[in-house]
């Protein structure tokens, strides 16, 4: 028998046996005593988590074999219910969470690290236990409203203008695209592939992959060189935009790195706003890394002139101690985000705005968003900017020492100065082993492999570096000086 149209003669169908074993249809429906014990659990692991991290190795990993070996398996029919919670969480904890590098450790020094408050871990629990959907103001005005105020406190600590608005995202990438998304409809009126954007040969990937999505070719991303300090060198920039000119192209924006990822290097933000302004173009400063510096006196003064950008990435999970995830974009007119992704279909009418409300998915590309506000937020309310502020400097402090260590060191060799907590170097190359790149390789490879550190690699003017990356507020001297110790110890002597 064939199913007709629903309304229109329809044969309902019979309802379909329930399988053996199968969970009742109020399954889900847990008593309050059994979600607190539940719920008290999971805080339990967590704040055990936290207290003995230290004692932790920093990294640990497994390969797709043995990860497949622990927990590949048919997803059960019957699950093992509120009494087998205690043991599937463990589980998770042994068998999954394990398996993981503890970014938030005190000697991750790695990549950029993350060493989120206890107040964004909870932010987080409330966001995920009400469930907030924050694509509009219909839905989420009280979570809107803080996130317009996050965003404000950001723009005063930047100096940005009343009229600068933004959203936060999932982290930088995401900012960056819709950055170029923003730069490019408002130079160009859309795609054109004559448009030619600018960025230093440090740019973080993020932004080539953006280019990408965007569909500009290969050839439309034109990196710039840096100078001795890894910092694009303006004449350079100007000479490829009046070359650019020239022959037809359209110069249309400039990415400017306010902290490089593989050296904390802050582009000159001040000179390249005079070459954009007399240009036209948009300038976008990527402060996913560095940004937050802006907090402290001296970071403030690092990052003279990244009032003047157009738009600027910011990344609360870096060095704002948020949990994952956590981007910002911030631009100076709040209008244009609208312009480039406002889109009203028909099902959206009833959350149409009339007044200043502020419907976030209009600035940006995500319809289904969360608030990532909440949790900041908190953490700025149960802490003060000051404790912040505090642990930034203290980071920038524990990079300025490891410099001062690596200098006074006959084994160790400085290959980039301390900017925005990160360090650059190397073992120097010994008569047993004259490869200092293949050196340097095997004590990271050990430093990791051993639990002493994690910590991750780049290339200085073409050698294999070391890279401290300090963004921890839990990370010590004394973290540094075991990391140190290990590095000048870890190679054979003569």
């Amino acid at each position: 028998m064939t199913q007709g149209t629903p309304g229109a003669g329809a044969v309902t169908p019979e309802t379909p046996p329930a399988s053996p074993g199968a969970a009742p249809a109020d399954a889900f429906d847990l008593d309050p005593a059994t979600m607190r014990r539940m719920g008290y659990a999971v805080v339990d692991l967590l704040v055990q988590r936290w207290a003995t991290l230290g004692e932790q190795p920093p990294w640990r990993s497994a390969s797709r074999a043995q990860m497949e070996a622990r927990l590949r398996e048919p997803v059960p029919e019957a699950g093992v219910g509120a009494g087998g919670f205690d043991a599937l969480l463990r589980r998770t904890a042994d068998e999954v969470l394990e398996y993981a590098g503890r970014i938030d450790h005190p000697r991750f020094v790695a990549f950029i690290p993350s060493s989120p408050t206890w107040g964004a871990v909870l932010g987080d629990m409330l966001t995920a236990g009400y469930n907030v959907f924050q694509g509009t103001w219909l839905e989420s005005a009280g979570p809107s409203e803080i996130e317009l105020l996050v965003i404000d406190w950001f723009k005063g600590w930047l100096g940005y203008p009343g009229e600068a608005g933004g959203l936060l995202l999932s982290g930088g990438s995401a900012a960056n695209l819709t950055a170029l998304v923003v730069a490019r409809d408002s130079r160009l009126r859309g795609p054109d592939p004559a448009g030619v954007l600018y960025a230093s040969d440090q740019v973080h990937s993020s932004v080539e992959r953006a280019a990408r999505i965007l569909g500009f070719d290969p050839g439309q991303l034109r990196l710039v060189p840096c100078d001795d300090a890894f910092r694009l060198d303006p004449a350079a920039l100007e000479a490829a935009i009046r070359e650019d000119a020239a022959a037809g192209r359209r110069p249309f924006c400039v990415v400017a790195n306010a902290g490089a990822t593989s050296t904390g290097a802050i582009d000159p933000l001040p000179a390249m706003a005079d070459i954009c302004r007399r240009h036209g173009l948009w300038l976008h400063a990527d402060g996913a890394y560095g940004g937050f510096a802006a907090l402290t006196g001296r970071g403030k003064r690092w990052l003279a002139g990244i009032e003047s950008a157009d738009s600027i990435t910011l990344d609360p999970h870096k060095w704002l101690f948020q949990t994952y995830e956590a981007g910002c974009l911030l631009v100076r007119d709040a209008r244009v985000l609208a312009r480039s992704f406002h889109v009203m279909p028909d099902y959206l009418r009833d959350t149409a705005i009339l007044g200043s409300e502020v419907n976030f998915a209009d600035r940006g590309f995500e319809l289904t968003r969360t608030t990532r506000a909440l949790k900041i937020w908190l953490s700025l309310q149960l802490f003060g900017a000051g404790a912040f502020r505090h642990a930034i400097d203290g980071a920038l402090d524990l990079a300025a020492d490891a410099q001062r260590r690596i200098e006074a060191s006959s084994k160790l060799e400085l290959l980039s100065p301390a900017a925005l907590g990160i360090v650059c170097f190397r073992r120097r190359p010994r008569a047993l082993d004259p490869d200092a790149d293949a050196l340097n390789e095997r004590i990271l490879q050990r430093l990791n492999h051993d639990g002493i550190a994690m910590m991750s690699s780049t290339r200085i003017r073409g050698c294999y570096a070391l890279r401290l990356c300090i963004m921890n507020w839990r990370t010590t001297a004394d973290d540094v000086a075991r990391i140190l110790d290990a590095v000048e110890s870890d190679a054979p002597e003569e």
